[in-house]
């Protein structure tokens, strides 16, 4: 069955699409290039992406309120 997706093959694909639409802390901040230390300022004093807190206290922040986030703060030239 060359060419054809099986159905573990496609799970696995829908997962690391789900898995990039929800960001690390550490992936943000290497995207935006500031330190842990920096998002965590920002997210203290409400200025930075909105971000979902887990159960387990991990942070995570939606591709889509990040990109929001950055036109946001966009300055015209």
């Amino acid at each position: 069955m060359t060419g054809h997706y099986q159905p573990t093959q496609r799970r696995t694909e829908v997962a690391a699409t789900k898995s990039r639409e929800r960001l690390t802390v550490a992936e943000v901040c290497e995207e935006l290039g500031v330190s842990r230390s920096t998002f965590y300022e920002w997210r203290k004093k409400a200025k930075g992406p909105r971000c979902i807190k887990l159960p387990n206290g991990e942070i995570r922040v939606r591709r889509a309120e990040l990109e929001r986030w950055l036109d946001a703060h966009e300055e015209a030239a």
